[in-house]
């Protein structure tokens, strides 16, 4: 399985990162990763380097979408067939990445880990907004993502190479909506993520809520 490279982005995850990349390392030794340590201001850094995990330092917090960015470089650089981004507070299980390749190899571009194949989606103002975000990318491209929103996703070399080349987008679900009206092929598969056990997530009810209309807005206008 070292042709799948998990892009692990991380800012101010001292609480978390080591006990994510400690279970990757003894339980899941087959699969490549990289943190994107993005500025943190914490000890994530420090965290890495003591443990000598696979690490590049941002500087500065340059956001999500740099970090993502710098990942896909990476797994272009070195001539990974896949990448999949893997959260660094603890909330994504790598049990479901053979799974989601074994999904890519049916000639899928992109496959996402689903929370909402099987189960339904609980009634809470977020999941109202993934529920909009589903809806707008089902009349925008025709292709219906129960879980528009999660961040478990799974690109092929094609993808790689397009972002790694200066493609300039998030790693959002408006992005989906372009790439799939560009032709790609999106699939899901079922899977179970967790709660964060430690830190602060930056997705406070407003900053959600701010989120969602963005994306939003970025799908209908830009896409």
């Amino acid at each position: 399985m070292n042709d799948i490279l998990l892009i692990i982005p991380a800012f101010n995850e001292e609480a978390n990162i080591e006990k994510v990349t400690d279970e990757l390392i003894k339980h899941h030794s087959n699969l490549d990763y990289v943190i994107i340590n993005d500025g943190s201001t914490d000890s994530t850094s420090r965290i890495c380097h003591e443990k000598n995990y696979n690490i590049i330092d941002h500087p500065e917090n340059r956001g999500l979408a740099a970090a993502f960015h710098t990942g896909m470089k990476y797994a272009c650089d070195n001539g990974y067939k896949y990448c999949a981004q893997f959260d660094g507070d603890g909330q994504h299980r790598a049990e479901f990445i053979v799974p989601m390749r074994e999904k890519m190899d049916e000639g899928y571009d992109i496959v996402i880990a689903s929370r909402f194949i099987n189960t339904k989606k609980p009634v809470t103002l977020r999941m109202l907004g993934s529920n909009m975000i589903q809806s707008a990318i089902r009349k925008k491209t025709g292709t219906d993502i129960k879980d528009p929103t999660s961040g478990m996703r799974m690109f092929n070399r094609k993808l790689i190479e397009k972002f790694a080349g200066g493609l300039n987008l998030p790693p959002e679900p408006s992005t989906l909506a372009y790439l799939i009206k560009e032709g790609a092929r999106v699939a899901e598969i079922p899977a179970v993520m967790d709660e964060r056990t430690g830190g602060v997530s930056y997705l406070t009810p407003a900053e959600a809520a701010k989120y969602m209309v963005k994306v939003l807005r970025d799908i209908w206008t830009k896409y």
